[in-house]
């Protein structure tokens, strides 16, 4: 059963300096959104300036044709200003989709490196959460939030920088309680970041039952379990509705405490700017232009209050992507590669050992199968069997001892090499949501109908072709389930067929076959594959006949009997 996956790390601003590798690439463009952002807010702040030109030099004056220039310039202000906000927004949400398609692709690479362990040990359900989820998250702060804050910084420093020059008394004024804000800010700011975390992991709990729920429906239906999954469910939702309300709580005082505080400033401006005016020691169109500088104000403070919930979702976001990446694969590429020799290859096992976290599987195997021989490997379940399948193909390295390819160790080749000319067949084989001609041709670039054809009939799926509707490009359907268990197999067959191997790795090849067609496929294989080395891990004696070595393991080791 998958363990728990950990904790997500405490995510802190620190987190947003991992993203500087996938920002580099794109910083001279970043700088050139930038510059245009910073071209807009000049623009904008242009306008409550113009305000006070109109009441001081317009209306107080009597002069019409300044409020002709005035009105001129406030429509060439807004339509300058719409303008290069369109234009900022619109380089910053191509960039920043290019930049998470980028960490999307390496997260990708990443996940297909790491070994079955870590698929065995972490949560379908959190690690979809992860992939899904958090980097959509990510994706909507990049493209969304982390522009709004850009332009609402910049705008509140220069809405700052015209109020202490229209009037450093008022500003002084305007300004004594934003600290008060900045620290409530702070503080509801860290709770969110806790409340969130939490929440993400309430959901991926949510998230890992239904996985779970879906995949059983069978076991669930047969059993008559349907109300002890919905009362399980049900403790599962309350938990992460309970989360998420706690969130909304701390989202709304996070937006609403400090701006009322904020907005006890306008208060103040409006008394003391009102008196000043009136001791004439300031002027109506100073004023005005005064609080439209501090309404604006408050209008990026406020939003970078209401944007904190979506920072602080983001940054645990973040710490949850990069503790994937922060996984280590237990299998690396060689620095140096070797290159595979020509013709077949022997596969040789030089006393290798391999641990199941605390129990040993694999203690001292050594056994040497030639080149171009079947080797038949039998014992009992959890004696190591597919164990030794996955050691050939890198899937994991043994812990001592080393597994030789055509005389080179394994971990010396380059895992594109070994497993082009190593394929295994899993018992349980994968297929996609695609059609049977793209199933047996996956990852084959320019592999043709005649090709896949060969290979279809090669595994025994003659038949099965001729009675499809549309042939070959007959969809399987999710997970292939629309095909029969002894299809899938087949059809996986013909998979690896098509690559025409140098060793072929089957595991329980036979599984879910009928006698006669897995005598067929079996029979059929020296025919299609030449030379080629097969491994068949197999419990039928019957198909361990066709052998010509006879591996059998018990206690860790190796007994081998060659025929003939």
């Amino acid at each position: 059963m998958a363990q728990p996956a950990p904790a997500p790390p405490v995510a802190s601003w620190r987190t947003y300096r991992r993203l500087l590798p996938w920002l580099m690439p794109y910083r001279l463009r970043l700088v050139g959104v930038l510059m245009v952002s910073l071209m807009a807010t000049g623009v904008g702040l242009i306008q409550p300036w113009l305000s006070k030109l109109m009441i001081d030099d317009g209306l107080l004056r009597h002069d019409f044709p300044m409020l002709v220039r005035i009105a001129i310039l406030i429509v060439a202000v807004t339509v300058a200003g719409s303008v290069l906000n369109i234009i900022a927004s619109y380089r910053y949400v191509a960039l920043s989709a290019a930049m998470l398609f980028d960490i999307r692709i390496a997260l990708l690479e990443h996940l297909q490196k790491l070994s079955p362990r870590f698929y065995a040990r972490f949560r379908l359900g959190d690690l979809m959460s992860r992939i899904n989820s958090d980097v959509s998250d990510v994706q909507r702060a990049a493209g969304d939030t982390l522009l709004a804050v850009l332009g609402n910084v910049l705008f509140l420093i220069g809405s700052l920088v015209m109020m202490a020059w229209l009037d450093w008394r008022l500003f002084l004024a305007g300004t004594v309680l934003v600290p008060v804000a900045t620290g409530m800010f702070v503080y509801l700011q860290r709770r969110l970041v806790s409340i969130t975390r939490t929440m993400r992991e309430r959901g991926a709990d949510l998230g890992s039952f239904l996985v779970d729920t879906v995949m059983g429906m069978r076991v669930v239906t047969a059993l008559g379990g349907e109300r002890h999954e919905a009362a399980r469910f049900a403790t599962r939702n309350r938990a992460f509705v309970g989360a998420m309300l706690q969130m909304q709580m701390a989202s709304f005082l996070a937006g609403a405490l400090p701006g009322a505080v904020l907005a006890l400033s306008s208060a103040v401006v409006t008394l003391y700017g009102g008196w000043r005016i009136l001791a004439g020691e300031t002027t109506i169109g100073t004023l005005v232009a005064f609080m439209a500088y501090q309404s604006r104000l408050f209008a990026p403070v406020q939003s970078l209050l209401g944007l904190s919930a979506g920072l602080a979702s983001t940054r645990v976001s973040l710490a949850r992507i990069f503790e994937l990446f922060d996984t280590a694969p237990d299998v690396h590429e060689p620095a140096v590669p070797r290159a595979l020799p020509a013709g077949p290859l022997a596969v040789e096992f030089s006393d290798v050992h391999f641990r199941h976290d605390r129990n040993a599987v694999l203690a001292g195997v050594d056994c040497c199968i030639p080149a171009g021989k079947m080797a038949a490997i039998l014992g009992p379940s959890g004696a190591g069997k597919s164990t030794l399948a996955d050691l050939i193909v890198r899937m994991r390295d043994p812990d001592a001892g080393s597994v030789r390819i055509g005389g080179v160790d394994a971990r010396d080749l380059a895992l594109a090499d070994l497993r082009r000319a190593v394929v295994l067949i899993d018992q349980t084989p994968f297929l996609f949501n695609a059609t049977v001609a793209e199933n047996i041709a996956f990852a084959v670039d320019g592999a043709d109908h005649g090709a896949i054809g060969a290979a279809a009939n090669a595994a025994g799926l003659g038949d099965l072709i001729a009675r499809l509707p549309q042939g070959l490009d007959t969809p399987v359907g999710e997970r292939g389930l629309a095909l029969s268990a002894g299809e899938r197999q087949r059809v996986a067959l013909a998979r690896a067929l098509l690559r025409r191997p140098a060793v072929l790795v089957l595991d329980e090849p036979s599984a879910a076959l009928d006698g006669e067609t897995e005598a067929r496929v079996a029979a059929g294989l020296r025919d299609v594959l030449p030379g080629a080395t097969i491994v068949i891990i197999t419990h039928k004696p019957a198909l361990a006949d066709l052998a010509d070595m006879v591996i059998t393991l018990d206690a860790g080791r190796a007994a081998v009997v060659v025929r003939g």
